[in-house]
């Protein structure tokens, strides 16, 4: 049980960085208590995006006609759905399983502790065995947040992973936090019939995103039925009733709601509680493991990457983390993360895609800057797909021409959005995104109208 590195959770960080470490050479464990793949593949990312393509498909056929074409009767079959995403978690897991075999990596299942220099201590079944390792990564992930005054049952009132596979398909529900996941969820459940109101503690939803984005997206949802409060906040749910009565504290005064669920979606929680840090003498601050730009924490020899260590929470961020932190520990030249340069994704519908500054962050900053949009009313590909609404839009810096900002909102915008990353990783300049010949019909033509716009050469518009 000795390895040259040994790390602590099998998420989209962990699982990485011991394939990474492996293909360098060297003899890797994997310690897991739970699923292979941790919440991303089990109980976040792959399932939710199972769910919503459910709904998405629900909601073509509710529309059918608008494409000429006639349906019969149907209706959203909740286990179904439920099942399915389940299924395509399962198999995610044991393609993990099949990496692990692949590259010779050990996989020990319990829960792993730091005990000692180059020691953890893995407890599973009651029974405890010591691993030893040259070095060690910390990627334990985290949870849902439980709000102090709203406590989590896991039936009533239910986090993200209960929200997945719960029993039955609720008629009413209210939703804690407009971020990606309280957004997600609401699209599913409200497109399958669910009465669904969201309560959000800022003056909009989607506070990280670009001020454009969040109108656009509380004006596509309000149309479609859904309940926004903003600058809200849930003060009290009781559960002792059949229902759940929730009293809300909103800008003009108390309102209550009778739901069959309420669903805590506001942030998460790091997984650091069981491994031993304080002994360790591993330095923490505000639920976050310290660590250097190469994610090595206080104490020589032990490392810390994704949701524990600061930065966004999102798993390619992780695994990301992951690779540097292998090849810096390996001696392969690497560099620091650009955490500037990193796309956030919200997967509803439409789709929510951004990366670097929002125009306002860009103002605040001091840049003078050029601002393009396009909306996808204009495109050709959005008219024939029948999903004109949103936009591409694109900041940037006038004396310099630095791509600042990318914001979309749209169908299918959750893949188009690396093409700004990959451009402002290459320090690209609005003409050569206009002079690069984008295909049509396509919804990427908008990227490249929108940086047109911006420099006054839009065609189309």
């Amino acid at each position: 049980m000795k390895f040259d590195i040994a790390v602590i959770g099998s998420g989209p960080g962990g699982y990485v960085a011991a394939i990474r470490a492996s293909q360098l050479g060297k003899s890797v464990a994997i310690i897991e208590k739970s699923e292979l793949g941790g919440v991303c593949l089990n109980w976040g990312c792959i399932p939710t995006k199972a769910l919503l393509k459910s709904a998405q498909v629900f909601d073509y056929i509710n529309h059918a006609k608008d494409y000429g074409i006639t349906v019969g009767s149907h209706q959203a079959d909740f286990d179904g759905m439920v099942q399915r995403s389940r299924g395509v978690a399962g198999n995610m897991s044991k393609g993990v399983e099949f990496l692990m075999k692949k590259n010779k990596i050990t996989v020990i299942k319990g829960a792993g502790k730091l005990a000692g220099k180059g020691k953890i201590s893995v407890t599973a079944d009651g029974k405890t065995e010591t691993v030893e390792a040259a070095n060690i990564i910390l990627a334990t992930g985290a949870r849902s947040r439980e709000l102090p005054n709203i406590k989590i049952d896991g039936t009533r009132v239910i986090g993200y992973r209960e929200a997945m596979v719960m029993p039955k398909q609720p008629k009413e529900l209210l939703i804690i936090g407009s971020g990606a996941i309280g957004m997600e969820f609401a699209y599913f459940y409200h497109t399958i019939g669910t009465k669904v109101t969201i309560v959000e503690f800022m003056p909009r939803i989607l506070p990280i995103e670009d001020e454009e984005v969040s109108k656009t997206m509380s004006m596509t949802y309000k149309k479609r039925g859904i309940e926004i409060l903003t600058e809200s906040s849930v003060e009290k749910v009781d559960i002792k009733g059949e229902r759940c009565v929730v009293t809300v504290k909103t800008k003009t005064g108390e309102q209550t709601f009778e739901v069959d669920n309420v669903l805590s979606a506001a942030g998460v929680q790091t997984n650091l509680e069981t491994l031993g840090l304080e002994e360790m003498g591993v330095k923490t601050d505000k639920g976050k493991v310290m660590v250097d730009e190469y994610y090595q924490t206080s104490v020589p020899g032990v490392y810390a990457i994704g949701d524990i260590v600061p930065g966004p929470a999102l798993a390619h961020v992780a695994s990301a983390e992951g690779i540097i932190c292998i090849e810096h520990m390996c001696g392969v030249h690497t560099e620091p993360l650009n955490y500037g340069n990193i796309p956030g994704c919200t997967y509803t519908h439409p789709e929510v895609a951004s990366v670097g500054l929002t125009e306002a962050q860009a103002k605040e900053k001091g840049y003078d800057i050029r601002v393009g949009k396009f909306p996808f009313s204009a495109s050709g590909k959005a008219s024939a797909g029948g999903h004109k609404e949103g936009f591409v839009k694109v900041i940037f810096d006038k004396k310099y021409g630095e791509w600042l900002g990318c914001h979309m909102v749209g169908e299918g915008v959750t893949d188009m959005i690396i093409e700004a990353v990959v451009a402002r990783n290459l320090e690209t300049t609005g003409h050569e995104i206009i002079k690069s010949v984008h295909p049509h019909p396509t919804m990427s033509e908008a990227v490249m109208e929108a940086v047109a716009q911006a420099y006054d050469e839009c065609i189309h518009l």
